[in-house]
């Protein structure tokens, strides 16, 4: 039985085979994952197990995701993407929504850092001061 650990470390070695100028490439992650099962390696599926964790933690991190109550105007879209990307980086992928319960402003998340601006979120933190 192939231990845990050298599981993991074969899964990130995998990862790292992936990245292109820090960045997962998509193709190269399919053939890995088509080469790991043309294979068949003892303990493949903890090891895609594995693999597909970390490449699903680099989505996260790559991942800007607003929610505002209104559809964003397009120079607003541009203006929050170029401030964003300042101090992220480029290469980041854009997730859009509207959800009215915000009431105005917006809610910025990036990986596991998030932005509130809105009015939910003020009216949250002054509930949570009372108490």
């Amino acid at each position: 039985m192939v231990s845990n650990r050298l599981i993991r470390r074969e899964a990130k070695r995998l990862y790292r085979l992936c990245l292109v100028e820090g960045r997962v490439d998509e193709a190269r992650v399919r053939a890995v994952v088509d080469q790991v099962l043309a294979e068949r390696p003892r303990g493949y599926l903890r090891l895609l197990s594995h693999f597909q964790r970390l490449v699903k933690l680099d989505l996260q991190r790559r991942t800007a995701r607003v929610e505002s109550a209104i559809p964003l105007p397009d120079d607003l879209r541009q203006r929050l993407q170029q401030q964003v990307s300042h101090r992220y980086g480029p290469g980041l992928y854009w997730q859009y929504a509207v959800d009215p319960a915000l009431i105005a402003g917006l809610r910025l998340r990036v990986g596991s850092d998030v932005y509130d601006a809105s009015v939910l979120g003020r009216l949250r933190q002054l509930a949570e001061s009372f108490e």
